[in-house]
């Protein structure tokens, strides 16, 4: 991320391999920065900004909302959960999981996908931020029942594939309002 700041302008680039986004507090200066950017380099301005790095981004006047309802979808899908029956809560608060109680998975490699794959959701979807990072805690020696917890927050995606992070202006220009129904 790269941070211009002038006296009455601001701008920021978000790099990512070969993917960019611009914003800044002046329309004008972006255009400037854009055209000179597109003199020197071969790019190509795609307009609005609608989907990065597996977020999808919806705009309106006034919010942006955020969400990764393609990449959940795709997750449930690549670990065959999409048809399974969706549930209401992530992961109980009585879910007792142990290091050392039950049996250890023959190849914890899927278990550790799954996990890191959550990690990458929460962050439009803090509602996961607490069962995944309980669910993390187990990593290094999971067992079936860590397992199941795992699939059990998969589960709640599926019936909750359509939520994401809502970020509106506030009335103060140089403060953003982000809204999440978590605890």
């Amino acid at each position: 991320m790269f941070i211009y700041s002038a006296s009455d302008v601001l701008l920021i680039i978000l790099l990512y391999v070969k993917d960019i986004i611009f914003t800044g507090s002046s329309p004008a200066f972006l255009h400037h920065v854009i055209h000179l950017l597109v003199t020197h380099f071969s790019m190509k301005d795609l307009g609005d900004l609608h989907h990065f790095l597996g977020v999808q981004v919806l705009q309106t006047p006034d919010l942006l909302f955020l969400s990764q309802h393609k990449y959940i979808h795709d997750l449930l899908t690549r670990f065959n959960l999409n048809k399974h029956k969706p549930i209401c809560i992530a992961l109980s608060s009585r879910t007792m999981l142990s290091l050392i109680v039950g049996d250890l998975l023959l190849d914890a490699t899927e278990y550790r996908s799954m996990v890191g794959a959550l990690q990458y959701l929460t962050m439009t979807r803090p509602d996961i931020t607490y069962v995944v990072n309980f669910i993390s805690r187990f990593m290094h020696a999971p067992r079936i029942t860590n397992l199941f917890a795992v699939q059990h927050i998969f589960r709640y995606l599926l019936g909750a594939t359509d939520h994401g992070l809502v970020l509106k202006q506030a009335a103060n220009l140089n403060v953003v309002l982000v809204y999440s129904d978590a605890d």
